[in-house]
This record gives structure tokens, sequence and C-alpha cells, in this order.
């Protein structure tokens, strides 16, 4: 098969997979009192990675020295760590698990894995600097019907197809 021919996928039911999410969005606020969300699972496994390194740097650190010496005793940690596990789950029971560079071709590997990462290193300054991911926000607070939280996902929404008109050339093939 070439790269353009589609390969047959299977996926999970939608209606499943979001009654699922739904229902793991209530048990988190029926057990923990508190909503999903994953930037903090990061950020306290980045806490971690520095108190590794540099300990008392990190504990005097303003930003990650409140967490203590044991940052990653906190359940957003636990629940980064299920994302990632379920994502690995749903890809290889679907078997869509594949290691690639998804791009089009008219963007070289070397361009997509540019703009990926400064993609992500944006969202990640972002999520902490707003304290908070989209996860957060679109679920959590979207469950909860916050204002704030409609404004942000129309706002992502908005952005993402105001973006895409000025890559969507390096997409097309």
């Amino acid at each position: 098969m070439d790269k353009h021919t589609a390969v047959p996928q299977s996926h999970w039911n939608p209606y499943l997979a979001g009654t699922a999410l739904g229902l793991t969005l209530v048990l988190s606020y029926a057990v923990l009192g508190a909503g999903l969300g994953a930037s903090g699972g990061l950020a306290r496994a980045s806490a971690a990675l520095s108190c590794a390194i540099a300990p008392d740097h990190t504990r005097m650190s303003e930003y990650f020295g409140g967490w203590g010496g044991q940052p990653l005793r906190y359940y957003l940690v636990f629940m980064l760590l299920g994302v990632l596990g379920g994502g690995a789950v749903s890809a290889v029971t679907s078997d869509r698990f594949r290691l690639a560079l998804e791009r089009g071709g008219a963007c070289s590997a070397r361009k997509r894995f540019i703009f990926a990462l400064l993609g992500g290193v944006m969202v990640g300054f972002s999520s902490r600097l707003a304290q908070g991911c989209t996860s957060g926000q679109a679920l959590s607070g979207g469950a909860l019907l916050l204002t704030g939280s409609m404004v942000f996902v129309c706002a992502v929404f908005a952005g993402g197809y105001a973006a895409a008109y000025f890559v969507r050339g390096q997409w097309h093939d």
C-alpha cells in the first residue's frame, strides 16, 4: 500500500467512549472533589525531575517549591498516567498503534517536527500560565457550565480554524 491508501481501522463507538468519559468525570468529582485535567500532572512530573537534579533549587523555587520534596504525590499525576495508559490501550485494541510522523506531502519531516515541538511548547506554557489545560477547561469547566470555560472552548475552536487557514497548505497533497 502506498502512503495515501487508507488503512481500514476500527474505532471505538463514540457514544460508548463519550459515556465512559462522562462517568469518569462524575466519578472524579464524587471521589476526589475535583474534575479532570492533565497539565498539573505534567507539571508535577517536571518538578520531580527538577528535584532529582537540583533538590535545593527546586524546593526554593517559587513555582515548584510549594509542592515539597514529593511532587508526584498528587492525584493529577495518576490521572496523567491513566490518560497515557488509556490512550495506549485504545490504540492497541483498535489496531491503530503506529510509530510515524504524520505530515502532508508539501511539508518536510523536519518542518513538521519543528511545528509540532513549537506547538507543544506553546500549549504547555499557556496551560501552566492559565493554571489549567484544555482538559480541565473543556471537560471539568464545561460540565459545570462555567461561563469562562464555555468562552474558552469557543475561543479554542475559533483559534484552530483561524490557524488552519495559515498552515493548511502544508497538508495539501
